[in-house]
């Protein structure tokens, strides 16, 4: 099938099986789960992910085809981002093929929900200071601790969970990842409210939780190592959205501001043209990351510059509108009010601005680094926090 005849047949299938955008009675997630599995087994869920574990194996033409014709709907596949942008992917580049075999479909056709399990109370932005503990016991890892600012916990089956297993080594040598049942007694997910009232983030208690050693991902110790490419591929996958929403109910996107103020006034226009721009920019420079990703060229630090001019992306964007609209788009009820509220949250996720700032620095234009305390103090002997 050529390019264009795919694009068709993913305009027409779309067209079929969308949601209308609005929710009918019954559990959302139970609908957005029916509209994976449909999705997968049209071929479009996974495009470009290996056929061997579950995946279409096309090329990114066809993802960056699809993608294009699925800007015009709603889909309801919030609860799966995690999974397919951050969790997945992770377990395809370290996983076993136990661990592949066992997940990566389940996770494609949206049976299994996934959520990510790395922040803590004492480790945001450094993630090396995770305190949550994993003890060995026989064939088995009991797990102690806290984790906290967990997007969809609360629906998740399965978490990808950072955890230490050495305090005698320093910070980034202790560490070890675990794919962690959410289902499992001991295991307490709590949702946090955010102004709005709105529960996007959660905070997960783990008291006595047993996970099995072939539930281990990477080697012990080498739980740094994997983290870094669970962060790599967390901020391609945020730094994709491109602005507050995505789709075509982005209520701060170029298409939806220039429909809603007036364009006759030639500084409103120059304002919007910069916010296209920005945008396509932004577009563009994730394409080629992805490009290069798909082609086994890693993107290192840059996927860090890509979640940073997100970041200042989303609150440009939310300035302007609120510019261009005025007071009552900050309004409870109104479109935007409810983006606009979140945009700073951007510039936090997945690392914060400061820190995307000095990995750019560091890594990529090598800039003289910041003083740091010695890489060989044992965890135990650190003040938790400190960057090392």
């Amino acid at each position: 099938m050529d390019l264009d005849e795919y694009r068709r047949a993913a305009r027409a299938w779309l067209l079929e099986n969308a949601p209308s955008g609005e929710e009918g009675p019954g559990d959302p997630v139970a609908r957005a789960k029916d509209f994976m599995a449909r999705l997968y087994d049209a071929g479009y869920s996974g495009i470009t992910w290996p056929r061997r574990w579950g995946g279409q194996g096309l090329t990114q033409a066809e993802e960056r085809a699809f993608a294009a014709e699925a800007h015009a709907f709603s889909l309801p596949t919030y609860v799966f981002s995690i999974g397919l942008g951050m969790t997945g992917p992770t377990l395809v580049d370290r996983g076993t093929d136990a661990q592949r075999a066992r997940f990566v479909r389940p996770l494609l056709r949206g049976e299994e929900i996934w959520c990510q399990l790395f922040s803590e109370p004492n480790a945001g932005s450094d993630v090396a200071a995770v305190q949550t503990r994993a003890v060995r016991d026989g064939g088995a890892w009991v797990v102690n601790g806290q984790k906290v600012w967990t997007s969809v916990a609360q629906h998740a089956d399965w978490g990808l969970l950072l955890a230490r297993t050495d305090v005698d080594v320093p910070k980034h040598r202790g560490l070890t990842m675990f794919v962690v049942d959410m289902r499992h007694p001991g295991v307490t997910v709590r949702p946090l409210r955010d102004m709005s009232g709105r529960a996007h983030f959660n905070e997960i208690f783990f008291d006595d939780v047993t996970i099995p050693d072939e539930h281990r991902v990477g080697e012990v110790g080498d739980g740094w190592s994997v983290a870094v490419t669970t962060l790599l591929h967390e901020r391609l996958s945020i730094s994709a959205g491109v602005g507050m929403g995505g789709q075509k109910d982005d209520p701060a996107s170029f298409e939806a501001l220039r429909r809603s103020v007036d364009t006759s006034d030639p500084i409103v226009r120059d304002e919007l043209v910069e916010l296209h721009i920005r945008t396509r920019a932004l577009a563009l420079f994730n394409q080629r990351l992805a490009q290069e990703t798909r082609a086994g060229i890693f993107p290192g630090a840059r996927g860090s510059a890509a979640k940073l001019l997100l970041a200042e992306l989303t609150l440009y964007q939310a300035d302007l509108a609120t510019r261009l609209v005025g007071p009552e788009s900050v309004v409870g009820g109104h479109p935007l009010s409810y983006a606009i509220a979140m945009a700073p949250g951007m510039s936090l996720g997945g690392g914060t601005n400061e820190i995307m700032r000095n990995i750019v620095g560091d890594r990529v234009l090598n800039l003289p680094p910041e003083p740091r305390v010695d890489k060989d103090v044992p965890f135990k002997d650190l003040k938790v926090g400190t960057q090392a």
